[in-house]
């Protein structure tokens, strides 16, 4: 064991301890970051308009500060952006993370002083917690590549703004710049094939033994360097053993990395946004990520099925259930007040509080009143593979609301292993299987199968490559963007290239 992998047990059995006490403490430790975040941000702008001076309790803050989106507090971002200070936080942002929205063009989600710190923070401490677990640290003294968008910033009147991988990357600690890869000149590519390219030839000679990033890139990076190499990725990186990832559920790709791989490495699951670092998987054996209630950020939840109506109720931690389908709903450091960031997660335990992300509010299908969620779609998929060589790329699902011919549909876009051991041998039989899963999971979705509402769902195959070149075509290409995994609409699935 050398002094590096010594000293990092050392330091993960710390923040284990750290990380118990407010996790066993969860509704104290809320109710203090609460109080905080209202005292800090009494004189902005914001809290005048909103007379958080006044404000006591929870009750206080939920009937004088309504639930937004960005284009609700964008007159106040967009203040923020122009230079001003005090508005939605004391002070000024210290970045802005660029992101880009469906309707509203280029979002800037401000990053300060307070809220940076948490993001870098969570993602250490979700390694220690896996050290801790495991008493697995030797992969500390090997290479560790982080898949990412362009550290490159530029200037918003006097403000840094970049992508928050981008900023993240200016903040890896010194312990670990040696190990990390790739070079700071090749994160600085900014067309992401070039990257992926030049990230290959880079890693295929070097040690590495942590590869972290969103799957669907991360595989395209895997491809190349089965490519080149000519044998599995656990070949060429012998003692890489642990997959960092966020963004997307990684079990419909499990089975795809598992034979790029040629076998079985650990993973730790990621939930990370530009408005907080919310969630990290602490254990192994748990599925469900450890919610962050000491991070600077307090949450608030909806019900999916009340989130349209005029005035849901709005839950704390304290009062959330098992299994149910929440908005989350924050307010943070950063200056985000009762803020919809647009995902929905499900509680898998309240002791301590672990969450998965079970989809998008406004991603789900929903033509025919059935309002199936991503993690529906998700979990439909994994059950008809298992015990299968079946392995899926990617994939959506879009309803087809008027067929040629024939009652309407769910159709599924998927795009197979390209090996024709990937493929299902009979594809109804395929499509069948996900059918039941679906209907299984999903009463409304049943019922309109039952009645003859709808038929089976239908397989739709797309070609090799498919949803890159879609993701290209729109300018989405790596870094943190992902394909919505379903759409009540076809304005996606219409432009993908079919076979």
């Amino acid at each position: 064991m050398s002094i590096k992998s010594f000293a990092a047990k050392i330091f993960a059995k710390h923040i284990h301890k750290k990380t118990q006490a407010w996790a066993n403490n969860p509704v104290e430790t809320q109710r203090k970051v609460f109080q905080e975040l209202i005292h800090q941000a009494k004189d902005t702008i914001f809290g005048k308009d909103h007379h958080f001076s006044e404000i006591k309790t929870v009750e206080d803050f939920a009937r004088q500060v309504p639930i937004r989106d960005y284009e609700a507090l964008r007159p106040y971002v967009d203040r923020m952006v122009q230079g001003e200070e005090n508005i939605l936080w004391k002070g000024k942002p210290i970045y802005f993370a660029k992101t880009s929205g469906t309707t509203s063009g280029a979002k800037y989600i401000p990053l300060t002083k307070e809220s940076m710190p948490f993001h870098i923070q969570a993602a250490r401490n979700a390694i220690l917690s896996y050290i801790h677990e495991t008493s697995k640290a030797d992969f500390v003294d090997g290479k560790m590549i982080f898949l990412q968008g362009s550290p490159i910033l530029e200037d918003k009147n006097g403000i840094k703004l970049g992508r928050l991988s981008g900023i993240v990357a200016h903040f890896v600690p010194k312990y670990l710049q040696k190990n990390r890869m790739p070079s700071w000149e090749t994160n600085c590519i900014e067309d992401w094939e070039t990257k992926v390219d030049a990230v290959v030839e880079e890693t295929f000679n070097e040690n590495m033994t942590v590869i972290s990033g969103i799957p669907s890139w991360v595989q395209m990076y895997f491809e190349k360097l089965e490519q080149k190499g000519k044998k599995p990725v656990g070949e060429i990186f012998r003692n890489f053993n642990l997959f960092i990832y966020g963004g997307v559920n990684f079990e419909p790709y499990r089975a795809k990395f598992e034979n790029l791989i040629g076998r079985k490495v650990d993973s730790i699951e990621l939930f990370p946004a530009s408005e907080g670092f919310f969630a990290y998987q602490d254990l192994q054996s748990e599925k469900g990520m450890l919610l962050l209630l000491n991070s600077g950020i307090f949450y608030e939840f909806v019900k999916s099925d009340e989130f349209f109506t005029e005035k849901p109720r709005r839950y704390t931690i304290a009062e959330v259930e098992l299994n149910v389908n929440y908005v989350l709903i924050i307010s943070t450091n950063a200056g985000l007040w009762a803020y919809n960031i647009g995902d929905t997660v499900q509680f898998t335990s309240l002791k301590p509080y672990r969450v998965i992300v079970s989809g998008r509010i406004k991603h789900f299908i929903s033509a025919f009143g059935e309002h199936v969620i991503g993690k529906e779609v998700e979990h439909a998929l994994k059950e008809a593979m298992e015990n299968s060589n079946i392995r899926v790329n990617e994939f959506t699902v879009a309803p087809q609301i008027n067929p040629s011919q024939g009652l309407p549909y769910h159709e599924w876009f998927i795009e197979f292993d390209p090996d024709a051991s990937g493929h299902p041998e009979n594809m109804d039989e395929f499509a069948l299987k996900i059918d039941n899963a679906m209907r299984k999971q999903n009463v409304y979705y049943d019922d309109l199968i039952v009645g003859k509402v709808l038929r089976t769902l239908v397989i739709t195959k797309v070609k090799k490559n498919g949803f890159q070149d879609y993701m290209k075509s729109i300018g989405k290409l790596g870094g943190q963007n992902k394909i919505p995994r379903l759409s009540n609409d076809r304005k996606i699935v219409d432009l993908l290239k079919r076979e």
